[in-house]
């Protein structure tokens, strides 16, 4: 990756990515590790998409998917116990909402292109939330 890619990381990173994690925390009712492999996300030649496409990939399909998730709070303390991680990458180049999220072992990985399919928040909410309850 060139300087713009790891300038644009660096601002994200910096700038966006706190209040990113705080409505996530706020929608899930408790903190967790949030782990975001920021090498694989970035992609030479889109550094401009990084602040529009990188929270509609990763952050708002995870925070929508606790706060459905999280709304009871027996779910959420049963999910609070299980949840040790959440694993942001892109290892695959993975565009598929369906095959957007794994959850093994208390680790819940998220891998998918980071500047493709990016509307599809919703459809990678609910494979979080499926494979979530799936495994609990």
């Amino acid at each position: 990756m060139g300087l713009a890619e790891r300038r644009a990381t660096k601002e994200f990173e910096s700038n966006r990515l706190g209040s990113l994690k705080e409505k996530i925390f706020k929608d899930s009712g408790f903190e967790f590790e949030i782990e975001v492999n920021w090498s694989t996300l970035e992609v030479d030649g889109y550094s401009h998409l990084y602040d529009e496409c990188w929270p509609k990939v990763y952050f708002h399909p995870l925070a929508k998917a606790f706060k459905e998730m999280c709304s009871e709070d027996f779910a959420r303390d049963i999910i609070k116990e299980s949840l040790k991680k959440v694993v942001i990458q892109n290892y695959s180049d993975n565009h598929r909402s369906d095959k957007f999220a794994e959850f093994k072992n208390g680790v819940l990985t998220l891998n998918h292109s980071p500047v493709t399919n990016v509307e599809q928040i919703d459809d990678r909410a609910s494979n979080i939330q499926k494979v979530v309850e799936k495994e609990l």
